[in-house]
């Protein structure tokens, strides 16, 4: 009779690989969701960006995924927050480079070794580099989901307007706001995603939270201790909404306030059940359509303006240096030079400031 140890499948095969990606807005309550999934066990890549008076609970987001973020965009000349349809384009470029893609499978993969098969990550400027992030989890064999957070766009721009730099104003921000959302929605749609409202995450959590632990099959989620969700109740604070504003106190031109309100109807419906539906989709198709081309007009009409800027920066640049000193001896041939003595040579250049 076999003495072979019976060693069950558990046993044998490796615990199933997940990462979820908490993308949308900036104050959109990303920072929210990425702490509670944390709290709830699923691991954040440290070091993380370090708590402040924006954001008093923590970002949830990796330090090494900021700096290479930072990185890129500069490498495409993209904003964190920026309203051009084209951004999309020359920050998709870079999902082509191998080293990149390499270099961020190698991160990803220690981070799985590191922290356990079901990572969380957040940071605003993800969304630009989607590609490159889905084909790191695929070369590690970990399923990728997105959690997209929603919050009323005049309440991201009044946040972003409290608590970040001022030198972009409400109109570019309305714009920004529409430009992410729009094409974030776009390129998760056909993953396994989720949408939650903000509001609904400071309300109860437990709903959206543990709704997204059972669409994305979360482990970490799914069995939740006690002490794990007295934790998370004790995380999640409500008074952190601290700005809530409407139209009529944020003052965009009128078309790009219609696309805006129209674009966060329909995402908002995407968090009912049942609302993430083709006829959502093409809404919000026609919506990024329209976007485009009141993007266009407005690049066109302020055509002017930006040339006047593009000439005003050469003019302050500086000059380059004055070519008085070529006036005399550079202009003599050099066989006419030779004729003159080495101390005679010697002295006029010292004479000029042009000593060796």
């Amino acid at each position: 009779m076999s003495t072979t140890p019976q060693i069950s499948t558990a046993e044998v095969l490796p615990a199933k690989r997940r990462v979820v990606f908490v993308v949308g807005s900036g104050r959109s309550g990303t920072s929210t969701m990425s702490g509670a999934l944390q709290t709830l066990g699923m691991h954040v890549p440290q070091p993380e960006v370090a708590a402040d008076e924006t954001n008093p609970k923590g970002f949830g987001e990796p330090q090494w995924v900021v700096d290479f973020h930072d990185e890129l965009l500069r490498r495409c000349n993209v904003q964190v927050s920026d309203s051009r349809p084209q951004a999309w384009f020359e920050a998709g470029k870079l999902a082509n480079l191998e080293p990149l893609r390499a270099r961020l499978h190698t991160w990803l993969e220690s981070q799985f070794a590191e922290g356990g098969p079901e990572l969380v990550i957040k940071d605003p400027r993800l969304a630009w580099f989607m590609g490159l992030w889905r084909s790191a989890a695929m070369r590690c064999d970990a399923t990728p989901a997105y959690v997209t957070m929603l919050r009323p766009v005049t309440e991201v721009v009044g946040s972003k307007q409290k608590y970040y730099a001022s030198k972009f104003g409400e109109v570019n921000r309305t714009a920004a706001w529409v430009n992410m959302m729009l094409h974030t929605e776009r390129a998760t749609r056909g993953s396994a995603r989720a949408f939650v409202r903000y509001h609904d995450l400071l309300t109860d959590w437990t709903v959206p939270v543990f709704g997204v632990g059972q669409a994305f099959d979360l482990d970490a989620v799914k069995a939740a201790s006690a002490n794990d969700i007295r934790a998370v109740h004790a995380f999640i604070d409500p008074s952190l909404r601290r700005v809530q504003l409407t139209w009529d106190d944020v003052e965009v031109p009128p078309r790009l306030r219609e696309i805006a309100e129209e674009s966060w109807q329909h995402l908002d419906r995407l968090a009912d059940d049942g609302g993430d539906n083709p006829d959502t989709h093409a809404a919000l198709d026609e919506l990024r359509a329209a976007y485009a081309d009141l993007y266009d007009e407005a690049e066109a009409i302020a055509q002017s303006t930006a040339l006047a800027a593009h000439r005003d920066g050469l003019a302050q640049q500086p000059m380059p240096a004055s070519p008085v000193a070529r006036r005399s001896t550079d202009r003599i041939p050099h066989a006419v030079r030779a004729m003159v003595p080495a101390s005679a040579r010697r002295g006029l250049r010292k004479a000029l400031g042009r000593e060796r």
